[in-house]
């Protein structure tokens, strides 16, 4: 079982920059990948950014240049940085992280955390 608990949301300006952690804690083998999903009230869910334990990296279009996505191992812990932020990337940012959890078997489970607000506005 993981348990994820995400920070680091907030009410920020245009232009303004935020940084969202999400540390994962619990009984698991390995994180095969960490991201970060969004959703904006009367729209979908939709990947923000994710990163590889190898910290290989992918983006949305949307957030290219803007936010970075960051790993660190050894706390079980990802980032994302987002600067320049615009009021089009307000929305709740969820964590999600795919887990192996057994040794007896390869499956990898998903898991979300409570999302993080993130409020872009003047």
């Amino acid at each position: 079982q993981v348990h994820l608990v995400e920070s680091g949301g907030g009410l920020v300006q245009p232009g303004g920059s935020l940084r969202l952690s999400c540390k994962a804690s619990g009984s698991f083998l390995n994180i095969n990948v960490m991201g970060w999903y969004r959703q904006a009230p009367g729209k979908q869910r939709e990947l923000v950014a994710a990163a590889t334990s190898t910290s290989s990296t992918n983006y949305a279009d949307s957030v290219k240049g803007r936010f970075t996505i960051t790993r660190d191992n050894a706390k079980n812990t990802v980032y994302l940085q987002m600067n320049s932020l615009k009021p089009e990337d307000t929305a709740v940012y969820y964590c999600k992280v795919a887990a192996r959890i057994s040794s007896q078997n390869s499956l990898v489970y998903m898991y979300w955390g409570q999302g993080t607000q993130v409020t872009v506005s003047s």
